[in-house]
């Protein structure tokens, strides 16, 4: 859908950005190509040529109305909204052209829209939310051959109901404690978002989503042999379980995910419908699989019930269901069950002892300590979060120290929050590499532990071919093992092989396709290769799922890779939070750029008073941006002796350039193990 004649205009007040890219996202992950300008900045004659021209050409043109509109007397959205009325005069009186969406409460006779929108009904989605059947009208408006059967041709004027806000997505993939505010404002590589414009990215404003996976809705075809495990319901009388139904559904994805025949979608994925109502066909299509396996817990005492039911996911036609009722301490025999029965369900080819493999402990006392840390850390926000998590895995290590998987969980906890500067370095060195060594021991067959020794010795010791070892060991363990797959990636990225990192990557998103990391560990590789376009497709998938609070900061590092320092400053300090904008690099690079170089040198000053132990890269890239060599080596070396892993991006970052002449660059390289595998040998 991107030929002419067949783009969505969206239009809008600033302050309503929010919505309306919630509105442009679920217009582009049905595979509707939409115009959407994110930013007040304007770009001179040329860009009101190409609204214009935009305008003139698209197919709908739909202004979001809301009481910001109404409360502003001036606007470029009012010159957008008078060039479509005008428009709209030229045209026959039946055609479908004007859409307007009310995206608060504003009543519908505001009497600050043209008349012209008033003629025609307008849709509520409070919050740009519950866009579905907008979304169906607009496919059918656009290219009725894809409509759905029996689709309505009139926009409901209802007010949807508002979904519950999706929860904060934690970054489990963060490459490096120096990643933190000072390099470039954290970039993607911490997978915390970026806030993107189309028309700084483009010489066309618009930036259809044909780069970016197809959303699973956009599938043709779904293997039979894939399968989605929901979170099983609390029903318990206290409703105190969660943690312990919680940790059921991901023993339950970790066993079937040994299956090798089987496709098994990720524990972050099949989470985003935990306390949702989608129906069971929408949740397939979502997730790209065939069936669905959900249940509930209900604990008395120390008895369980559990019941499960097997789904067909397109016709909600129950394959298999079963009720447990066991004591607590049989719960691991209980999961075997389960899983047996799903895979005999399934009929799917079978590893010998695929269906066999327990937690990894029998006693539910360290199981039950095990799945509150882990509930903990998969939403750990802050430092008193880590210490909660890591005190429960140190807990259920207490109670059975042979617990492989508690070990590989408490490394990671241990090291991310080392990486987030809540631990002491030197003391969570020494722990997370024990705990990832005591897992492995214990279990060597367990892919996670792989996973947690590899983010240790990258991010800590700065062991690139360690850690790619310990990766390549996961993925022969779990082909589909989506951090493993991200991490190879990352590697693969860093070396330059960004066609490689994207296949990868790629790959981690089929697994795992509704984690936003994933699509952010994509926007990083895109960046990195100055795929600025396809690096927005991507960033908008991420955006999809969780809030950003480095947006400015991101899109000014972006206009200043590609050239504009003075509209790259203007939008960096367009950041809120004071911490962030000050300390980011790109600030810094920008003022150097627009002469400002008092400001920029102060910057500096600060960067080697007070973090020249925790960022030593960091000031090495800017020096190395000013050109002076000696002194960014110089950083660069001590980056290296500190073990400081935003080192790692000193072969792609498109600031420092000049340094790859230089024959310290390729020496350096070949100690971070850097060098193209096939140079290498």
């Amino acid at each position: 859908m991107t030929e002419a004649g067949r783009a969505i205009f969206l239009s809008y007040a600033s302050q309503d950005a929010e919505a309306a890219l919630r509105l442009c996202n679920a217009l582009r992950n049905a595979g509707v190509e939409v115009w959407f300008d994110r930013s007040e900045l304007r770009g001179g004659d040329a860009w009101d040529a190409s609204i214009r021209r935009q305008i003139k050409t698209c197919a709908l043109f739909v202004p979001i109305i809301s009481r910001h509109t109404h409360a502003r007397d001036e606007g470029y959205f009012r010159l957008e909204w008078k060039l479509a009325v005008d428009r709209s005069h030229l045209m026959v009186a039946d055609r479908p052209f004007l859409l307007p969406v009310v995206v608060d409460d504003i009543s519908d006779q505001d009497d600050k829209v043209p008349d012209r929108f008033r003629e025609v009904q307008w849709t509520r989605l409070p919050g740009g939310q519950n866009a579905e059947a907008f979304v169906e009208r607009v496919r059918g408006l656009v290219s009725p051959e894809t409509a759905a059967p029996g689709a309505t041709s009139t926009p409901s004027r209802s007010v949807a109901t508002v979904s519950a806000k999706a929860g904060f997505t934690r970054s489990m993939t963060s490459a490096s404690r120096s990643l933190a505010p000072w390099f470039l404002g954290g970039l993607l590589v911490l997978a915390s978002g970026y806030f993107l414009a189309d028309k700084f990215l483009a010489p066309r404003p618009s930036v259809p989503a044909g780069n970016i996976p197809a959303p699973a809705a956009a599938l043709k075809e779904v293997s039979d042999k894939s399968i989605a495990v929901l979170p099983f319901l609390d029903m318990s009388e206290k409703k105190d379980q969660e943690y312990f139904s919680d940790g059921l559904s991901e023993e339950l994805i970790d066993q079937l995910a040994r299956a090798p025949d089987l496709k098994v979608i990720a524990r972050t994925s099949s989470f985003q419908f935990k306390g949702k109502s989608d129906d069971t066909n929408a949740i397939g299509q979502r997730l790209g699989v065939a069936n669905l396996l959900e249940g509930s817990v209900r604990k008395s005492g120390n008895t369980l019930r559990i019941a499960v039911q097997l789904v067909r996911a397109d016709t909600g036609y129950h394959l298999w269901s079963a009720t447990y009722d066991r004591k607590a301490d049989d719960i691991f025999k209980v999961q075997d069950e389960i899983a047996a029965a799903v895979l005999q369900a399934l009929k799917a080819t079978l590893l010998e002892d695929s269906a066999s493999r327990t937690t990894g402990t029998q006693n539910i006392e360290a199981y039950a300590f095990y799945l509150q840390g882990h509930a903990i850390y998969q939403r750990a926000k802050s430092q008193s979060d880590y210490d909660a998590a890591i005190d429960f895995f140190h807990r259920a290590l207490k109670t059975d120290p042979n617990y492989a998987r508690a070990w590989a969980a408490l490394s990671s906890a241990i090291t991310v929050a080392a990486d987030f500067e809540f631990l002491p370095l030197n003391s969570a060195k020494q722990d997370g590499r024990q705990a990832a060594e005591r897992a492995l021991v214990l279990d060597p067959g367990l892919a996670d532990a792989h996973v947690a020794m590899a983010r240790y010795v990258i991010t800590m010791e700065l062991d690139v071919g360690g850690g790619e070892a310990q990766i390549r060991r996961a993925l022969e363990l779990e082909p589909n093992h989506s951090g493993a797959l991200a991490w190879a990636g990352k590697l693969a990225s860093w070396r330059g092989q960004f066609d490689q990192a994207t296949a990868l990557i790629q790959r981690s998103i089929t697994s795992d396709p509704l984690d936003p990391n994933r699509y952010d560990d994509l926007a990083a590789n895109y960046y990195y290769a100055g795929k600025y376009v396809d690096a927005l497709n991507a960033y908008h998938k991420a955006l999809a799922f969780r809030e950003d609070i480095k947006k400015h900061s991101f899109l000014g590092t972006i206009m200043l890779a590609r050239g504009d320092p003075s509209s790259a400053l203007k939008e960096i300090d367009l950041e809120p939070n004071e911490q962030v904008r000050l300390a980011c690099m790109c600030r810094a690079l920008a003022l150097d750029a627009t002469g400002r170089t008092a400001e920029a040198d102060a910057w500096l000053a600060d960067m080697i008073k007070n973090h020249a132990d925790d960022g030593p890269s960091a000031i090495g890239y800017f020096y190395a941006s000013r050109g002076n060599l000696d002194e960014a080596f110089r950083w660069f070396d001590r980056a290296y002796r500190e073990r400081d892993s935003g080192i790692l991006d000193i072969k792609i970052d498109p600031f420092i350039r000049n340094v790859r002449g230089d024959p310290r660059f390729d020496a350096l390289l070949k100690k971070l193990g850097l060098v193209e595998q096939a140079k290498a040998d």
